[in-house]
């Protein structure tokens, strides 16, 4: 393995559904930054927020005894899609919700979700089956009036109301409102996915062919968590046809992938474009692909290549690395939100406690390679020492390479 220190990183950070602004998302970033200092014995210095149409951005200079780097985050924006979602009435959501259940269980999705993830077909169930218990109890007390009063009507009206409050209760309480907009963009995105953010994602993309052409950073990485894989892959399989040669000079390019939603999609049988970008985004000689899942992940494809998955093939695709959230974290703070499952996704995106083989701020301000962490069994642990310097040696014994580590 060719160890090589990078100094100045463009990272690209494509996140999932997750209503979150972006001067949220900045304030996340700069406390959790403050746990990674604690956590790997560096220094890390961010920047204000820039706040853009497509992106925002900040820089993080991250420093240890005898390295430094400078990283550029580009922070996909589509918060407004998703606020604009969640401003829809519940008489919108509610059937928009069942098409687009029916949608997903038509094209085959939920059979191949419960063949291959049986909890991520659960994790798709879960608000569908929250509503009809709704319903049945609002039905049940609708019926109930009708009968006390020999009212159909007001039995209905008040079933009716009944159910609305249910709604708004559980969509505030129990996500539900949430998930139903996430499904109801996910069928969106098989059905007219240019529609929605296909002008936002060509922009990008140009930006990225700007950035690798003028050679302005060492290593530029596309960084997809949950539903954003789907989109991080879409956004580099539109870069490509712009730049065929992409990854294959100076700069190299890297696309990570964690906690991802890319079989969510790509396995509904409408999604004939999702599936060609994806296998040309796998076959790009320049790119490199590493795909970080766990166990306690509900909303993840633990141990699938999803390239393997959706396309057949018997190589080929992400190099697959299995981590352990609970390695991330100190035990009582793991033991708390262990069963948070939306807590759990995010450590994919958060600082860790301990130091692991997968650390999202080491993918962002290490001054490792992306490709060099993730083909180290030990990951980031075996480049940096425990005072926040280079480790003497980064070549670890072996090395894992994209035709191992895969279930």
């Amino acid at each position: 393995m060719t160890s090589s220190t990078i100094k100045r990183r463009l990272l690209v950070h494509v996140g999932g559904y997750d209503p979150m602004s972006p001067a949220a998302a900045h304030a996340r970033f700069a406390r959790e930054a403050r746990r990674f200092e604690s956590t790997w014995g560096v220094r890390a210095a961010v920047s204000a927020l820039g706040l853009g149409p497509d992106t925002a951005a900040w820089t993080v200079e991250a420093t240890g005894p005898d390295w430094t780097i400078r990283t550029e985050i580009l922070l996909l924006r589509w918060d407004d899609v998703m606020e604009a979602a969640a401003r829809r009435p519940a008489w919108q959501r509610l059937p928009l919700g069942l098409v687009a259940f029916g949608d997903f269980v038509v094209g085959g999705a939920l059979w191949r979700y419960g063949r291959h993830a049986w909890r991520y077909a659960l994790f798709f169930l879960y608000p569908f089956l929250l509503l009809a218990m709704l319903a049945g109890a609002a039905a049940g007390f609708g019926l109930a009036v009708a009968r006390a009063t020999g009212w159909t009507i007001v039995g209905a009206g008040t079933g009716l109301l009944v159910l609305a409050a249910l709604a708004a209760w559980a969509g505030h309480r129990l996500s539900l409102s949430h998930l139903l907009d996430d499904w109801i963009f996910a069928r969106d995105y098989v059905r007219r996915d240019d529609a929605l953010l296909g002008p936002r994602l060509d922009r990008v993309a140009d930006e990225i062919v700007s950035a690798w052409r003028t050679g302005g950073a060492d290593e530029i990485v596309v960084l997809g968590h949950s539903l954003g894989a789907v989109l991080a892959v879409d956004l580099l399989d539109r870069t490509l046809a712009r730049e065929p040669a992409l990854g294959e000079g100076t700069t190299a390019v890297a696309l990570v992938t964690v906690g991802s939603s890319i079989p969510k999609i790509g396995l509904h049988g409408g999604a004939q474009r999702f599936r060609a970008a994806l296998g040309r985004v796998a076959d790009a000689p320049g790119l490199f692909w590493v795909e970080y899942q766990a166990l306690t992940d509900a909303m993840n494809f633990y141990k699938t290549n999803p390239v393997q998955l959706l396309l057949g093939r018997p190589t080929g695709g992400p190099l697959v690395r299995i981590v352990r959230i609970s390695r991330m974290l100190h035990r009582p703070y793991y033991k708390k939100i262990k069963r948070d499952f939306f807590r759990i996704h995010n450590q994919f995106v958060s600082a860790n406690d301990l130091r692991a083989v997968y650390d999202y701020f080491m993918v962002v301000c290490s001054p490792i390679s992306v490709t060099e962490q993730a083909r180290s069994p030990l990951g980031a642990e075996a480049g940096i020492a425990r005072d926040g310097s280079l480790a003497s040696s980064r070549a670890p014994s072996r090395t894992i390479d994209a035709t191992r580590d895969r279930p």
